[in-house]
């Protein structure tokens, strides 16, 4: 499918509202289905169109009536729908074997990701889906969809597997996933309570060439009706503001689980879930069950407090030891040596000499990429990006007393960053940058203060596009560190700017 893949921290300011097309259920107590599609949409500032599959009737302790709408009723809904255009589409309820096959017409040429949430049993305990609409379902509405998100005995149901079958949440996604869907979000809020995971929730995730998990606290409330219907629609919304999948679904994660503490209940009786927006916490914690498997939780030494200067402060990237000697000698106390060029024996030697320039000039020097030889060098620190991960042996750094710095530029890419536990954490793009090719939005000043809230109590660095008339602005935020390679590399007087930046950074500061 063809949809935008683009990651960002917040949702990107546009003139009119995205649209997202919701097709589903109407709930008479108002606490799950198009009722809750509405809520977490507008949460997000979307424009929620609906196409109602049936009438419900039902309380907090049973289904009383499900009763379908026709289907030339929910045609004409679903035409309507479409004809402003929808950024997303997410089907929940289906009460009828034909309204599956009216869907799988209806969507079979749409270009926009799609979300199917198998509602085949309501929160009140009433199952909704006969055998012959979920092999329907199967056959006919997976193939066109993104994403599907069944809990595990739903998985089980549609896989036509037994209550009893033993296959563990990770077959059941990659079973699903098989059936021709790109992600399979398997819900483990149903998992059996024991002593391994009472705690915390896990959710079992399978995408192309993906398996990990997304795990938070089991939060105790009472009033969690909703839930399946609120963490699909907010991960359809996300999708149609543009998000890409694995972004979608840690800020859904982080949605729900602020969701869910601030439900109440209702008159005395079970509530609901209380979608919040947009989320700046509850960070769900990773585990790669496919690729990556050195990213095991790690702590680095810190790089700031505890000996250290308090501040990152301004942060050159430059690419030789030259350069490193010309920005320390005007005050510089945090720089990074970024060599593309040598291999060998001249990389060694220049990372040598760059450890001893800084160890002269007290700077706290992160080696980009090269750890091996930073480690062989007795180096301070290494910096990596996103793509590096996967090679690098981190423990090895870790046992060598280095610290460690990490580029990220999406909350999916920050959820994994987390897991290692850094030294710092560098986020950008803040401004477009000419440096080098990014496909990411840059933040802008409203995103670089969302990240700032995000991670408080941890070192941010704020990078790509910032210079001598931005960096004030940069400061005022609050950031650790500011990195910047052009603004003094080109400028006329790299010592004169170098000193610029310094008092920018300062006088902003106090």
């Amino acid at each position: 499918m063809s949809y935008p893949v683009l990651s960002h921290c917040l949702p990107p300011r546009t003139a009119d509202k995205s649209v997202i097309l919701c097709i589903g259920g109407s709930d008479s107590i108002a606490m799950a289905g198009i009722q809750m599609d509405s809520r977490c949409s507008a949460s997000l500032g979307l424009h929620c169109v609906t196409a109602i599959t049936a009438v419900t009737a039902q309380t907090n302790h049973a289904l009383v009536s499900l009763n379908p709408v026709s289907s030339r009723a929910l045609k004409q809904q679903v035409e309507s729908g479409l004809s402003l255009h929808p950024k997303a589409i997410k089907i929940g309820l289906l009460a009828s074997i034909e309204q599956v096959y009216l869907l799988a017409d209806l969507l079979a040429h749409c270009s926009v990701p799609i979300t199917l949430d198998p509602v085949l049993a309501t929160s009140s305990k009433g199952n909704t889906a006969t055998d012959f609409m979920i092999t329907a379902m199967v056959e006919q509405l997976l193939p066109l969809c993104t994403l599907v998100t069944p809990n595990i005995p739903e998985a089980k149901r549609l896989l036509n597997l037994g209550d009893n079958d033993e296959s563990d949440p990770w077959q059941l996604a990659q079973k699903l996933q098989a059936l021709g869907v790109p992600w399979v979000v398997v819900k483990g809020g149903h998992e059996t309570i024991s002593s391994a995971n009472q705690t915390h929730v896990h959710d079992y995730i399978a995408g192309p060439e993906q398996l990990f998990s997304l795990s938070q606290p089991r939060i105790k409330t009472h009033h969690n009706r909703g839930t399946g219907c609120a963490l699909a629609s907010s991960l359809s919304s996300l999708m149609a503001l543009g998000y890409e999948v694995r972004d979608a679904l840690i800020i859904g994660k982080m949605m729900m689980q602020a969701a869910l503490e601030a439900a109440q209940g209702i008159d005395g009786q079970q509530g609901c879930v209380a979608p919040q927006g947009f989320p700046s916490r509850h960070w769900p914690e990773y585990a790669d069950q496919c690729i990556n498997k050195n990213l095991k939780p790690l702590t680095f030494p810190t790089c700031v407090g505890h000996g250290e200067p308090e501040q990152l402060g301004l942060y050159p990237i430059v690419d030789s030891t030259d350069w490193l000697e010309r920005v320390l000698s005007q005050g510089v106390t945090t720089a990074q040596l970024r060599v593309k060029e040598l291999q060998g024996t001249a990389l060694q030697t220049e990372i040598g000499r760059a450890v001893a320039v800084a160890k002269r000039h007290q700077c706290r020097l992160f080696i980009n990429d090269h750890w091996r030889q930073a480690i062989a060098a007795g180096a301070y620190s290494v910096h990596l990006g996103q793509e590096d991960l996967q090679a690098a042996n981190l423990s090895a750094i870790a046992k060598s007393g280095l610290r460690l710095g990490i580029s990220n530029h999406s909350h999916f890419e920050l959820a994994k960053t987390l897991t290692i536990q850094p030294s710092y954490i560098a986020c950008g793009p803040i401004f477009t940058t000419t440096t080098k090719v990014m496909p990411w939005i840059p933040y802008g000043m409203d995103g670089l203060d969302y990240w700032c809230k995000s991670l408080l109590g941890r070192p941010l660095v704020a990078i790509a596009g910032i210079d001598a008339g931005n960096i004030a602005a940069i400061s005022a935020t609050g950031v650790s560190g500011i990195a910047l390679i052009t603004c003094i590399t080109k400028a006329l007087n790299p010592e004169q700017m170098t000193r610029h930046l310094l008092q920018q950074i300062e006088a902003n500061r106090t």
